[in-house]
């Protein structure tokens, strides 16, 4: 929670003002009682109605000044606590775009998502009532009891003993509530997870028929929900009752001790009435503190958890290599690096691989074994690269290293001839152009989509990259052209569409490194056809990686990798594989006929 204050900085004078203005409304408050307790034994008792309007102007006077203080301290704590938040999701929002896949595998989307949301609005809400009741609250008891000594000390004497017990049972409750209320945070998370699958997966749990299936599990993990937050509620619950009880109990004594001290002349009916105000006040005021108490306990249990994430330091830190100057000799990684430019300022790294895997281990987190073993080739500019192998074999592992989503856990990725963990990341990923399996388009326009990649792209090279992937031709039949309007996750369009229009985004981007990972599995044999064509044709420059399942889309491919469980089971040109690579030879014979694989 310390870690969060720093975003109050900003709001200091807020910070000050609010509860400065609560406690200036609580000092007139504090005048009522005495005022009443005038109006009683001076205009009453003497029947002086001019008395008892003055003093009841002076009451409206003290409820004006008073609301205007509470109106200005909720103006300055609500602008504290909002520009909390926005300031602290910000950053955490940033914070999670530093996460490598790897932290995002280990904590989840769904929890991601929580913090987020319900967790940093648990965290202004608590912060707005703490702005405003914090001081509020402990001034109104401590001041009650200081003007009820100035009243009678003997029936003062009661405030001294309700004030400590009403805070053993308020602080009780909140010591036993606070971690209780980190549970029910972390339950919610399940809910949050199991509410993301069934939205997310809704298509193919009405394919299953599932949907009773479904609602029942979601039943049972809600219920997980509310059984601790009935639980922590009843123990919250407690506070009512008990300070009632508390205080009248007290305001039965102070008025059986001012009883007799009124028939002895001690003390007025207007004191009496002064001192049961004092009491009562100290009752309102511990009811607010008790719903601050929820929100403090629910706030700093939210906060802790928003502290979690961003203390998580990204596995995965750019180096200082921009891609551009020539990198020195020795890298930081123990291997010699190209040299960056000869005398006559060429680039003399032509002969220089493009990507180069160097005896490479991969490990995923958490993982027992290794998912990629002694992975070794190298794949020179301008060159197309086939990866094919069988679900799990590590297609996707190995090109997720290049543009450094996970990093080795032995040997070294190189691009350019330079270590990957040597470049900054934003030089290494501008170089690649990454069309993932699971096609995902964003809400907007479809000239918006293609910018995402190269932001001053022409509709000239938006139009080239759509004609390279096959689909200009059902881009114009929607007659709205790159104004295109495309909802969220692309919900109005095929897979085949979604998918074409994903690798049109990396080729506008026009990247030195294009990689395909699986991403025209949902086009039919012609238009992939057409698609593996143009992209040849439209591509010569760039070093391409193909990773597929059909032997057709990788088949002419200046190189092939065959994986198969996590090491390179062959490489090389399809003849060449056919005759030396038993598991190749296997998968081609499952997806074509002998004389196809001729």
């Amino acid at each position: 929670m310390k870690k969060l204050l720093k975003y109050l900085k900003e709001y200091k004078k807020e910070s000050i003002l609010a509860p400065l203005f609560k406690m200036l409304e609580a000092s007139f408050e504090l005048f009522v009682p005495l005022v009443m307790a005038q109006i009683i034994d001076v205009g009453i008792k003497n029947e002086d109605v001019g008395y008892i309007l003055r003093m009841g102007g002076i009451l409206v006077l003290l409820a004006v000044v008073g609301l205007t203080c509470s109106l200005t301290a909720q103006y300055f704590a609500a602008k504290a606590a909002v520009g909390f938040s926005t300031s602290l999701r910000n950053d955490l929002f940033r914070h999670i775009q530093t996460l490598s896949y790897t932290e995002q595998d280990v904590v989840g989307t769904a929890t991601l998502i929580t913090r987020m949301t319900s967790d940093v609005s648990q965290v202004q809400s608590g912060l707005n009532l703490t702005l405003r009741l914090l001081l509020r609250s402990p001034f109104i008891v401590l001041g009650t009891m200081i003007m009820s000594f100035t009243v009678n000390v003997k029936a003062a004497m009661t405030f001294l003993v309700t004030i400590p017990l009403l805070c053993l049972v308020v602080f009780g409750i909140m010591a036993i509530s606070m971690p209780l209320y980190k549970k029910v945070q972390q339950q919610l998370d399940q809910v949050t997870r199991t509410t993301r699958e069934n939205l997310t997966g809704v298509r193919v749990i009405r394919a299953f028929n599932r949907q009773e299936a479904e609602t029942k599990r979601f039943q049972e993990e809600n219920g997980l929900l509310v059984q601790p937050q009935v639980f922590v509620g009843k123990i919250s619950a407690l506070m009512n009752p008990i300070t009632y009880v508390i205080i009248n109990l007290s305001i039965v004594a102070i008025i059986w001790i001012s009883g007799k001290q009124v028939n002895i002349g001690v003390l007025t009916q207007g004191e009496t009435v002064a001192l049961v105000n004092y009491m009562s006040q100290i009752l309102v005021e511990l009811i607010k503190m008790a719903n601050l108490i929820v929100s403090m306990s629910k706030a700093f249990a939210c906060a802790n958890r928003i502290s979690a994430v961003m203390d998580i330091e990204p596995s995965i830190v750019g180096g200082t290599f921009d891609g551009k100057a020539a990198p020195a000799k020795e890298s930081a990684h123990g291997k010699k690096k190209a040299a960056g430019k000869d005398k006559a300022g060429q680039k003399a790294a032509k002969s220089v691989p493009c990507v180069s895997f160097k005896d490479v281990f991969f490990k995923y987190k958490n993982a027992k074994e290794d998912s990629l073993e002694h992975i070794d080739f190298e794949v020179q500019p301008g060159q197309t690269v086939g990866i094919i192998g069988g679900t799990g074999s590590g297609k996707t592992s190995v090109v997720n290293l290049i543009p450094r989503f996970y990093d080795v856990r032995e040997g070294q990725v190189l691009v350019d001839g330079t270590d990957v963990r040597d470049y900054t990341l934003d030089a290494l990923r501008d170089k690649a152009g990454v069309v993932p399996q699971k096609s995902v388009l964003f809400k907007g326009s479809l000239k918006d989509n293609m910018l995402w990649g190269k932001k001053d792209a022409t509709e000239e090279e938006i139009y080239k990259a759509l004609d390279t992937v096959q689909a200009r031709e059902f881009v114009e039949q929607k007659g709205q052209g790159l104004a295109m309007e495309i909802e969220q996750n692309g919900k109005n369009l095929s897979g085949g569409q979604r998918q074409r229009l994903t690798i049109a985004r990396a080729l506008v981007k026009q990247p030195e490194i294009l990689i395909m990972d699986d991403s025209a599995s949902a086009l039919d044999f012609a238009t992939d056809a057409a698609l593996r064509r143009a992209i040849k044709e439209n591509t010569q420059n760039m070093t391409v990686f193909i990773v597929s399942q059909r032997v057709s889309t990788i088949r002419n491919a200046d190189m092939i990798l065959v994986m198969d469980d996590g090491r390179l089971a062959g490489l090389g040109t399809h003849s060449e594989l056919l005759k030396s690579c038993d598991v190749y030879r296997e998968i081609c014979l499952s997806q074509l006929s002998k004389e196809e694989v001729q």
